[in-house]
């Protein structure tokens, strides 16, 4: 019997100056590094011209490596509601970009995120960065925000199995 073929996971980790993104490649239980990175919007440009610019780098990864799922976290709520409002409307480009190339998107929560990786959802950035390492040892990531992005892709992987199941007891 022939093993499955690899499953390409794209990662996100929105925001409006960078958003971080990483790819790994799920087979069975083996987990594979493919790439990561950040887009970056230029803070003097407009929100729009920004949005822009994320929606451009992220459709142009998206095209580059061709995830076959994707995962997006989920906004936080804190205290400043217009940094919440602009947070919330890069998060719809990143949902935005797989969703129009026909990936199947999903949504984690950030403490799941770090419960799922380091194993409690407090935990720190060091910790998420060390955990990383260690499940995608030839992974390079130059910013957080490219760690928090594989470290999504490796929570989705894990819990793929899960949502494909619930959706198909739902229909």
């Amino acid at each position: 019997m022939a093993a499955a073929p690899p499953i390409r996971i794209i990662g996100i980790d929105p925001g409006l100056r960078n958003t971080g993104w990483g790819v790994i490649e799920q087979q069975g239980a083996s987990l594979r590094f493919i790439a990561c990175g950040t887009v970056h919007s230029d803070q003097s440009l407009s929100l729009a011209d920004r949005l822009r610019q994320l929606f451009d780098g992220l459709s142009d990864i998206v095209h580059a490596h061709a995830p076959d799922e994707a995962a997006v976290e989920e906004t936080f709520v804190n205290k400043d509601a217009k940094a919440t409002l602009k947070l919330g409307q890069a998060r719809g480009i990143a949902l935005l970009v797989p969703s129009r190339a026909g990936i199947p998107v999903s949504e984690y929560a950030p403490n799941l995120v770090k419960k799922s990786i380091v194993g409690t959802g407090h935990a720190d950035k060091d910790q998420l960065r060390l955990m990383v390492k260690v499940l995608l040892p030839k992974a390079d990531p130059k910013s957080a925000d490219a760690n928090d992005a594989l470290a999504i892709a490796l929570t989705h992987a894990q819990h793929r199995g899960i949502k494909a199941l619930t959706r198909a007891l739902v229909r």
